[in-house]
């Protein structure tokens, strides 16, 4: 990043710090190419935006495919944002670093660059097909669970029908699903 960005960058967190901010969760995954770098680009991008403040991210995750063709495995982390954008702007900004990391949505659950999910936005619930939130698989989805209890374990999620839990104890009812720590530090850095 230029020293013009770096810049613009802090003059624009400063900004955010005075505004309305709302919290938001989202699951980055990737398992062609090089899915460390897409994973490790994905934060720098999201760190880069204005209006977006990256406030953790999780360990990096090995996973089995969960669904769709045969595939490699994914890596998998979850990543908290403070934002002033709405959640539809926020996914737009998602749909923006994914095609950045050449996203091509031709297969659903098929192999891919990256892949960024809205997990949650603030306490919003929609039924929207191109937004639904809480995901709606989230809570079924160990890859998912695993890294989110490393960054906001505490957070409830309730599924549409079902009760309302912690991300933690629904991460401790979803073991069919093997997901293993392979970083646990500073891999975004």
């Amino acid at each position: 990043m230029t020293r013009a960005a770096l810049t613009r960058a802090a003059l624009s967190r400063a900004a955010l710090s005075r505004a309305a901010l709302s919290r938001a969760a989202l699951a980055l995954g990737a398992n062609l190419g090089d899915p460390t770098a897409a994973l490790r680009n994905a934060v720098a991008a999201l760190r880069a935006h204005p209006d977006v403040h990256v406030e953790a991210v999780s360990g990096l995750w090995r996973t089995v495919a969960v669904g769709g063709p045969q595939q490699q495995d994914y890596l998998n982390a979850v990543v908290l944002v403070d934002t002033t954008l709405d959640a539809r702007a926020l996914l737009d900004v998602a749909h923006e670093v994914e095609a950045a990391a050449g996203r091509i949505r031709d297969v659903r659950w098929g192999p891919r660059t990256l892949d960024v999910d809205m997990l949650a936005y603030a306490d919003q619930h929609s039924d929207d097909p191109e937004l639904t939130l809480p995901h709606p698989r989230a809570h079924e989805r160990r890859f998912v669970l695993a890294p989110w209890a490393q960054v906001d374990a505490a957070h409830a999620l309730t599924p549409p029908g079902l009760p309302g839990r912690t991300v933690a104890e629904w991460a401790e009812l979803v073991v069919d699903q093997q997901v293993t720590l392979v970083d646990g530090g500073s891999w975004w850095q």
